[in-house]
C-alpha cells in the first residue's frame, strides 16, 4: 500500500506523518511522529513490518472541554512543532533564530533572482552570516537545491559548521587541510563533495591546483564566499588571484548560485571592486566610477539587483523592531619612551636610513629594503621582543621575483592591505635582504637583536602603562581583548599581564600559531572564567566566535588596541568583535594606544587613523584608505621617517601638500560611499513587503511572543509556573521529552526577547526544551489514555460574538511538487494551520472571513474559569459540527 507525502499512518503502536523521503523508496517509508521532532525521524521497511492508515474520534466536550487557555495552548503547540513551513518563506520553521526583520531584505532579493547572485556588504556585526545561511535554507527548503558549500578563511570555518548546525538545522562537515584526509579515507572514487552535500571549505586549501580541479566538477550549485574581498584580483598578490581565479570559473556556470559576504566590499581600489562584482554580473567590470545622472540609472539600477550594502544606523529601528546595538565609547590613551628605549629606536631608525639610501642595490633589492625597514620599525613600536626577533629573522619580502611583487608583498604585510586568511600575518617580519651571515650588517643585526633584548622589562614604558590601563577596565568590570600586531608581543605582553593582575584575573593568549580549531577550543574554555582578558593577534579580528556557547552571550565588551593597526578598516574589524548584535552589555569601550615621542605611531595615526575616525563621525561609515593613493602614502613614510637627516618630529616631516592631497583622495572616496550605501540600503524593497511577508510567517509559525505565551502557560498548568524575567527553570519541572533539552543543567534562567542578560538563556521556537515541551502537549492532547494541559475542544465566552460561533481550528499537510532545472520533480511537505469559522446552523451557517476567525482567535475571554464538569448546553452542539476523523480540530 503507498502512503502520499503528508498523510497519517499508525505503526508501531503510535501515529506518524509521511516525510517527503519516502517518494524516492519503494520499500521504505520515512516517517516522524504525529507531535514528534526530527530527532524522532525513523525508516519502516514495508515489506516485514505492517503501517495502517491513522484515524482519529472526533473529541468528546463531555471528556475534554477545555477554557480559552486551553485551547491556546494546544494551536500554539501545534504551530511550534511546524518544521515544514507553508509559507511564505518555508524555511522559517526550522530556524534556530528569529531573524531580525532588515536581515530578510537580501533574502527577498535573491528570490526575485534565478540564478541567485549577490553581494551582502553590509556592516560589521549586523549579521552577514545569518544573512547568506537565511538564502541557502530557504532554497534548500523550496527544493532548489540540494546541496551547499561556503568557502572561507581556514580560522572561520568552525564558526560557520557551529551557524549552519545550531541556527539553520544543516550538518556541514569542515574541509580543511588538517581534516581532508580523515574524510577521504574510505571515499574510493567518489568526491568527498558527492559524499558530503554540505561543506565548509577553506579557500586557500582548495585553491590549490591538485586540489582545484576536482572541486570545480563536484562543486554544489550554491557557493556561500566570506570575506569575498580577499578574494578580488589584486594585482601582485599571488594568494588573491588565485582565489579570483577559482571564483571565476565557478561563476562561469550560469546556473550556480553565488553569495559573497563581505563587510569591506570596496577596498579603496575600483579595479579589485569590478573584480568581485564581474562574478556576480560580468559586465558590471565596466561600471562608471561615477553613477549619478539620469545616463546612468541603468548601471545603479543594475548594480542594485546584485548588492546590498547597509549601515549599523540605517538598521537599529527597523520595521518597528528595535535592535540592541550597544554604544561604543572610544578613547585614546598614550605613552612615552624610556631613555633608553628612545635612543635605541634612533640607532635603528638611522641604519635604516642609511640602507634605503643605499646606492648599491636594484630596484627591486631596493624594494625589499624599502618595505623590510618599515617592518623593522613596525617591531620596534610593538616590543622588544618583536624587535629582537624580527633582528633576528630575514624579511618576509625577499624572495620577490621583482620590484612590483614586492611592493605588493609589502603593502599587505606592512600597511595591513592583506587579509587575515594569510598565514604568517602575524609573524615578526625581517629586516635582512643579505643572505650570507658573513655580510658586514649581519653583526650590526645581531648586537641590535641583544640590545632590544636587555630593554624588556623597566625600560618598556609602553607594557608598563598598558598593564595599568587594561587593570583599570578589569577593576571597572569589563572583559577586554588586547590587539597586538605580532606573535613575540602576545606572548611577551600576556606574561606583564600575568603578573599585573595576579591569579583572580584569567589571561588568555591566541596567535596565528594555533590552528583555527585550537584557537575556538581555548575560547570556549574561557566561558567558565568570570574575569578574564584575551591577548591575540589579528587572527582573531574577524570571524571566530568569541560567544559562550551556553548562554550565546559576546564573553568581551571592551578592546585595547595595544599596537596601532596600520589599516583603520582593521581597527574597525577589531572594535566589531564586541560592538555588534548580540551584545549584552549597553556599552562597549575602545581604547586606542600610542607613543607620545614615537614617530611612527605620531604618523600613523595624525595621517590615517584620525582622519578615518573623522570620516566615520561624520559619515557613520568606515571608509577604507583609497589605495589608488599607495605611492602618496609611501611619500609620506619615506619623506617622515626615512628621509636621511630627518628629525623624530613627526608633523614636521611631510609636506603639507602631500597630506592635503591624501585628504582629498579620502574624502572624495567617502562621498562616493556616502551615494554608494544610500543607493545599495535597497530602499527599493519597501517596508510593507518586508512587513506583510514576516506577519504571514508569524501568524503561521508563532514568534517569541507565542513562545513565551505557551511556555508559561503550559508551566503554569503543571504547577510549576515561570515568575518574572529572567525566570528559573527547573529541568525537574519539565516532562521527560522536555527535560532532554536543557542537557545536565538541573536549572536555568531563561528569557524570550533580547537583549540577554548574562548567564541567562534565551528560548527560541526550535530550542530543544521549547519543542519538547510542544510535542508533549500535542500528544497528550491526542492521546486519550495520556493526562496533559490543553484541549481540543472548549467553551469561550467574549464580547467578541455577539452569538453563538464556531471556530474550526485544523492542522493541514499538504505535499507540493517542486519542479527541477533537471526537469525532474520533487516531494516537498508543508504544514499550516487553517482556521474557519460561521455562526447559526443548519441551512442557516453564515462563515466569517479570515479578520474575523483571527479576532475571534485573538480575543480575551470574559471569565476565565476551571474546566467546566458539565459542559454547557452550546457545547453539546460541537459534535455536530464536526466532519470527518476529527484530527487535529480544536
Amino acid at each position: 500500500m503507498s502512503f502520499s507525502v503528508g498523510s497519517l499512518v499508525r505503526a508501531r503502536g503510535r501515529e506518524w506523518v509521511v516525510l517527503p523521503e519516502s517518494a524516492r523508496e519503494d520499500s521504505v517509508l520515512w516517517l516522524r511522529p504525529l507531535g514528534g521532532t526530527d530527532d524522532e525521524i525513523t525508516g519502516i521497511y514495508l515489506p516485514i513490518e505492517p503501517v495502517e492508515t491513522a484515524r482519529f474520534s472526533p473529541p468528546d466536550p463531555a471528556k475534554e472541554l477545555g477554557n480559552a487557555r486551553d485551547l491556546s495552548m494546544l494551536r500554539d503547540a501545534l504551530r511550534l512543532g511546524f518544521r515544514s513551513g507553508a509559507g511564505p518563506f518555508r524555511s522559517f520553521a526550522g530556524l534556530g533564530i528569529e531573524p531580525r526583520p532588515y536581515q530578510l531584505v537580501p533574502l527577498l532579493m535573491a528570490l526575485r533572482q534565478d540564478p541567485v547572485r549577490i553581494l551582502v556588504g553590509d556592516d560589521v556585526g549586523i549579521g552577514k552570516t545569518v544573512e547568506a545561511l537565511l538564502i541557502a535554507r530557504e532554497l534548500l527548503d523550496r527544493g532548489e537545491i540540494d546541496r551547499i558549500a561556503v568557502l572561507c578563511p581556514p580560522h572561520l570555518a568552525d564558526g560557520w559548521v557551529t551557524a549552519m548546525r545550531d541556527q539553520f538545522n544543516i550538518e556541514a562537515v569542515p574541509v580543511l587541510a588538517g581534516t581532508a584526509a580523515r574524510l577521504e579515507r574510505h571515499l574510493g572514487h567518489e568526491s568527498l563533495f558527492d559524499r558530503h552535500p554540505f561543506a565548509v571549505v577553506s579557500m586557500d586549501f582548495i585553491k590549490s591546483e591538485h586540489r582545484r580541479a576536482e572541486f570545480l566538477r563536484a562543486c554544489p550549485d550554491f557557493v556561500i564566499v566570506d570575506e569575498a574581498h580577499g578574494c578580488a584580483a589584486v594585482s601582485g598578490a599571488r594568494a588573491q588571484q588565485q582565489r579570483h581565479a577559482l571564483l571565476r570559473t565557478l561563476s562561469q556556470k550560469k546556473e550556480r548560485h553565488l553569495v559573497l559576504v563581505t563587510a569591506t566590499p570596496h577596498s579603496g581600489n575600483e579595479e579589485n571592486f569590478r573584480s568581485l562584482l564581474g562574478l556576480l554580473d560580468p559586465g558590471l567590470v565596466e561600471l562608471p566610477l561615477d553613477l549619478s545622472g539620469d545616463e546612468n540609472r541603468p548601471w545603479r539600477e543594475r548594480l542594485a539587483r546584485h548588492m546590498v550594502q547597509r549601515r549599523r544606523g540605517d538598521l537599529r529601528v527597523y520595521l518597528d523592531a528595535d535592535t540592541p546595538f550597544p554604544d561604543r565609547l572610544v578613547g585614546e590613551e598614550s605613552y612615552e619612551f624610556s631613555p633608553a628605549y628612545r635612543s635605541f629606536l634612533e640607532k635603528v631608525l638611522g641604519w635604516c636610513r642609511e640602507r634605503v639610501a643605499d646606492p648599491t642595490l636594484d630596484k627591486r633589492r631596493q624594494r625589499v629594503q624599502w618595505w623590510s625597514t618599515l617592518a623593522l620599525l613596525r617591531s620596534i613600536s610593538s616590543s622588544p621582543r618583536a624587535a629582537a626577533e624580527t633582528l633576528r629573522s630575514r624579511a618576509k619580502n625577499a624572495d620577490a621575483a621583482s620590484e612590483a611583487e614586492a611592493d605588493a608583498l609589502g603593502r599587505q604585510s606592512v600597511l595591513d592591505q592583506g587579509d587575515e586568511s594569510d598565514e604568517g600575518t602575524d609573524v615578526v617580519p625581517g629586516s635582512q635582504v643579505e643572505a650570507e651571515p658573513t655580510h658586514p650588517e649581519h653583526r650590526r643585526l645581531l648586537d641590535f637583536a641583544r640590545e632590544a633584548e636587555g630593554l624588556e622589562g623597566k625600560d618598556d614604558k609602553k607594557a608598563q602603562r598598558a598593564a595599568e590601563l587594561v587593570a583599570k577596565l578589569v577593576a571597572d568590570g569589563h572583559q577586554p581583548i588586547v590587539f597586538c600586531r605580532f606573535i613575540p608581543t602576545v606572548d611577551y605582553f600576556a606574561d606583564v599581564l600575568e603578573k599585573k593582575l595576579g591569579k583572580d584575573v584569567h589571561v588568555e593568549r591566541i596567535t596565528g600559531l594555533l590552528p583555527p580549531e585550537d584557537r575556538a577550543l581555548r575560547i570556549k574554555a574561557l566561558a567558565v572564567k568570570t574575569r578574564r582578558v584575551l591577548v591575540c593577534t589579528d587572527c582573531l579580528s574577524e570571524g571566530i566566535n568569541l560567544k559562550d556557547p551556553e548562554t550565546e552571550h559576546i564573553m568581551f565588551d571592551a578592546v585595547f588596541h595595544y599596537d596601532l593597526s596600520w589599516n583603520p578598516t582593521r581597527h574597525e574589524q577589531r572594535e566589531g568583535r564586541v560592538d555588534r548584535f548580540g551584545q549584552p552589555k549597553t556599552q562597549v569601550k575602545a581604547l586606542t594606544f600610542f607613543g607620545k615621542d614615537n614617530p611612527v605611531d605620531g604618523l600613523v595615526l595624525e595621517v590615517i587613523l584620525r582622519k578615518h575616525n573623522a570620516i566615520h563621525q561624520q559619515l557613520g561609515i568606515s571608509v577604507p584608505v583609497p589605495t589608488d593613493t599607495d605611492a602618496l602614502m609611501e611619500a609620506l613614510f619615506e619623506g617622515g621617517l626615512l628621509r636621511k637627516g630627518a628629525t623624530n618630529k613627526q608633523l614636521s616631516l611631510f609636506t603639507t601638500t602631500q597630506k592635503n592631497q591624501l585628504d582629498v583622495e579620502w574624502q572624495s572616496a567617502a562621498e562616493r560611499e556616502k551615494k554608494s550605501r544610500a543607493l545599495f540600503a535597497q530602499h527599493a524593497i519597501k517596508i510593507d513587503e518586508v512587513r506583510r511577508e514576516l506577519e504571514e510567517t508569524r501568524v503561521s509559525l508563532g514568534d517569541d511572543a507565542v513562545v513565551e505565551r505557551f511556555v508559561r502557560d503550559t508551566m503554569r498548568a503543571r504547577g510549576t509556573p515561570l515568575i518574572g524575567s529572567p525566570a528559573l527553570l527547573r529541568a525537574s519541572d519539565l516532562p521527560q521529552a522536555a527535560r532532554e533539552g536543557i542537557g545536565a543543567a538541573s536549572e536555568l534562567r531563561v528569557t524570550f526577547s533580547d537583549p540577554v542578560p548574562a548567564g541567562v538563556l534565551r528560548l527560541r521556537r526550535t530550542h530543544p526544551a521549547v519543542a519538547g515541551l510542544a510535542a508533549w502537549v500535542a500528544e497528550c492532547a491526542l492521546d486519550p489514555l495520556l493526562q496533559g494541559p490543553a484541549r481540543r475542544c472548549g467553551v469561550v465566552r467574549t464580547s467578541c460574538a455577539t452569538t453563538r460561533t464556531i471556530v474550526l481550528v485544523l492542522r493541514a499537510r499538504m505535499q507540493l511538487v517542486s519542479p527541477r532545472r533537471s526537469g525532474t520533480e520533487i516531494a516537498l511537505l508543508a504544514e499550516d494551520l487553517i482556521s474557519a469559522g460561521f455562526s447559526g446552523s443548519g441551512s442557516n451557517q453564515t462563515w466569517l472571513d479570515e479578520s474575523a476567525v483571527n479576532a475571534l482567535l485573538a480575543a480575551e475571554p470574559e471569565l476565565q474559569c476551571r474546566r467546566p464538569v458539565d459542559p454547557p448546553a452550546g457545547a453539546r452542539r460541537i459534535p455536530s459540527s464536526l466532519a470527518g476523523n476529527g484530527e487535529g480540530r480544536l
